[in-house]
């Protein structure tokens, strides 16, 4: 495990190509990104359970931790060069080698990572909303900060407006919404 351990701890000096390529010169790291999506994640979940909604709040947390683990191997593929690359092909690869060194429990977490790609989970789908949440709120700081032109980054707030989950949180997003028109 201990190969994987390192391995992952790469995600720690991985910078989010997409800041990046937008001019911010020291974006978040993949590793900061996750944290915050992990965190999201485990009050988004706390609350629907509350309201009544059947999630598990362990299995969620589990796919938050693993969504961006294969990027340790790829690396953060931005949207140009996705263009050119099958980033979701690549990405179940390098888990699947990645999630090797667990033994036992490498096709358990392998099947919730895809849980997230492919969507097919109550918890899949809410890392997936977190994802998004946490992109649109890094865009508001970064714009805060004086970064401009990060419109593309703001439009996830649509998919977060579609989502299933947009009825729980109605209130966050439209909160979201004013940070945004400021």
């Amino acid at each position: 495990m201990i190969k994987l351990f390192l391995e992952i701890g790469k995600l720690k000096r991985l910078p989010r190509m997409g800041w990046l390529l937008r001019g911010i010169p020291n974006p978040e790291s993949v590793a900061d990104h996750s944290f915050r999506v992990a965190f999201i994640t485990l009050l988004l979940a706390d609350e629907l359970k509350e309201k009544g909604i059947n999630i598990n709040v362990e299995k969620a947390l589990k796919i938050a931790l693993l969504h961006d683990l294969g990027e340790s191997k790829i690396t953060d593929l931005p949207l140009e060069a996705q263009r050119y690359i099958d980033k979701k092909k690549a990405e179940k690869k390098a888990v699947m080698e990645l999630l090797l060194e667990v033994g036992d429990k490498s096709f358990e977490y392998f099947k919730l990572f895809e849980e997230y790609e492919e969507e097919s989970s109550l918890e899949g789908r809410l890392v997936k909303f977190a994802d998004k949440l946490e992109m649109v709120l890094q865009a508001y700081e970064y714009e805060k900060a004086g970064f401009r032109d990060l419109d593309e980054f703001w439009s996830a707030l649509e998919y977060l407006k579609k989502s299933e989950f947009c009825e729980h949180f109605r209130e966050l997003i439209n909160e979201i919404e004013k940070l945004r028109k400021g």
